[in-house]
């Protein structure tokens, strides 16, 4: 386990591996992590600004607001229909005060804490056999990646993820995917 504000790498999800996550999850009753990874990997927002979102934040919305923590930069992001339709899932199934964090710990007072919800998602994603190196950021970086490959791996696409991340060039959304990377890689092989 790595040490507070200790720097670490995390692995993207699989879309299809994070979607069948979340049913699991839902399915034996754990609720609260089944619509974190949701939320995650659909919004793409850092820890610290997804744990601290509000039921009424989303909650029969098309729009999210925020004001990124780390950034200050104002964000609105559409809250996709699939995604729309887990929150309410789950809403329904907890029934909390709209008022409430949707996120809570176990004394149901206050945000649950970045180090038990990295050490959770390590634990979940090692119980339904998904590899990697997990922790919270895999669920932005999941997002970016899907976006990326619906995109056809495109320029375009990732000119746009630079912006939407709030990277400061293309070249660091190249690195942050893990782009550069495979491109070096496939340089071996063409040879």
């Amino acid at each position: 386990m790595s040490l507070l504000g200790q720097k670490t790498r995390a692995d993207y999800i699989q879309w299809q591996d994070m979607q069948s996550t979340v049913l699991k999850l839902e399915r034996d009753g754990e609720l609260k992590y089944a619509l974190l990874i949701a939320v995650g990997s659909y919004v793409g927002l850092r820890i610290s600004d997804l744990r601290i979102l509000k039921w009424n934040n989303v909650l029969n919305k098309e729009y999210l607001n925020v004001i990124e923590k780390k950034t200050k930069k104002e964000r609105k992001i559409t809250i996709h229909p699939d995604l729309q339709e887990i929150i309410q899932r789950i809403y329904a199934k907890i029934n909390p005060d709209v008022n409430q964090y949707m996120f809570v710990n176990r004394f149901g007072e206050k945000p649950v804490s970045i180090q038990h919800i990295n050490h959770k998602l390590k634990e979940v994603f090692k119980k339904y056999g998904v590899e990697g190196r997990i922790s919270s950021h895999s669920l932005r970086k999941t997002l970016s990646r899907q976006i990326w490959e619906k995109n056809g791996c495109s320029d375009k696409a990732l000119l746009l993820l630079s912006d939407l991340l709030n990277h400061s060039s293309v070249t660091v959304t190249k690195r942050y995917l893990g782009i550069q990377e495979q491109e070096i890689s496939n340089l071996y092989l063409s040879v």
